[in-house]
């Protein structure tokens, strides 16, 4: 890790002189991905890649998320320009955080800090952001805990509110494993669902983010052949899975007909996921930890 790295790491670990804050967390407990499967059977099945346009579409409803990745200056971590690499960066980084250790945790940190750190408002944004914002960046992970929960309903039914305030515990890594504090996450599950469903109430998409995002849901910031071929498929998957207030937000229809097709693909996708093994249900989380801790080991860039 470069000095500037280094610094930028201390400076975010050590709170102010006389502040009250807790410094950002640098142990956690560790589970495999057997052992969460074992406490809630399909909590982290990687078939919820299916929602993750839904999902990246209701982190960029925040305030300051939305415009920070439209105007990031870091082209190699571009949505629209490398989807293909956005994605197995956030399935790397969903994989690290659930199941990683935390050696592997920390290097992660500051492989994605140095991304972030490039990722700051400017005099014409029309909203003052950066990417090392802990705020933001807790949005971020309660839509990632959120879809989780959204995406288990979907295919197995209701997640009990024993297993609900379980998988809360071992999803917390998803925020803390960067910038957000434990002092920062709501105390328990009840006390998420007020802040999940207060920050809902209040989010307003502005017309040039809600434009922008757009092109995420039928897939046409792809090629021609991939839209016309796949951006009808896209556009039912992405609209069924993304919450009801902000799928209001963006304008796009959803009724009677449109939740029955969803059903239907859901009902064929749930039976096929559910009598998977557990490996192959993971599959994809567990390929990309490994390469992971490939790169890890070989010194290779982590993102």
């Amino acid at each position: 890790m470069n000095s500037a790295a280094r610094k930028l790491e201390n400076a975010l670990e050590t709170p102010e002189s006389g502040s009250k804050k807790q410094p950002i967390q640098s142990q956690w407990e560790e589970h495999s991905a057997a052992e969460l499967d074992r406490a809630i059977p399909g909590c982290i099945d990687s078939i919820g890649l299916l929602s993750g346009p839904a999902n990246t579409i209701m982190q960029l409803a925040y305030p300051g998320v939305g415009h920070g990745v439209m105007e990031s200056r870091v082209e190699s971590g571009s949505i629209l320009l490398h989807p293909i690499k956005r994605a197995r960066t956030t399935l790397s980084y969903l994989s690290v955080a659930f199941y990683g250790t935390s050696e592997e945790k920390l290097a992660y940190r500051r492989a994605i800090n140095e991304a972030h750190a490039q990722v700051t408002s400017t005099e014409s944004s029309p909203i003052k952001y950066r990417g090392l914002d802990p705020n933001l960046q807790l949005w971020v992970a309660a839509c990632l805990f959120w879809g989780h929960i959204d995406v288990y309903e979907k295919l197995r039914g209701p997640m009990s509110k024993a297993d609900q305030a379980r998988f809360y515990e071992f999803a917390k890594p998803l925020g803390t494993t960067l910038q957000v504090r434990p002092d920062m996450w709501p105390e328990d599950i009840d006390a998420f669902w007020v802040y999940w469903n207060e920050t809902l109430d209040t989010l307003v998409i502005p017309d040039d983010v809600k434009n922008w995002l757009m092109q995420l849901v039928d897939l046409s910031f792809l090629s021609p052949i991939t839209h016309k071929t796949l951006g009808g498929f896209a556009k039912l998957m992405t609209t069924g899975f993304l919450h009801p207030k902000i799928r209001a937000q963006m304008d796009l229809p959803w009724g009677p007909k449109e939740q029955r097709r969803f059903q239907r693909v859901i009902k064929v996708l749930a039976t096929v996921n559910n009598a998977m093994p557990r490996r192959l249900r993971q599959l994809p989380g567990l390929a990309l930890m490994w390469d992971f801790r490939r790169r890890l080991n070989k010194g290779l860039p982590l993102r």
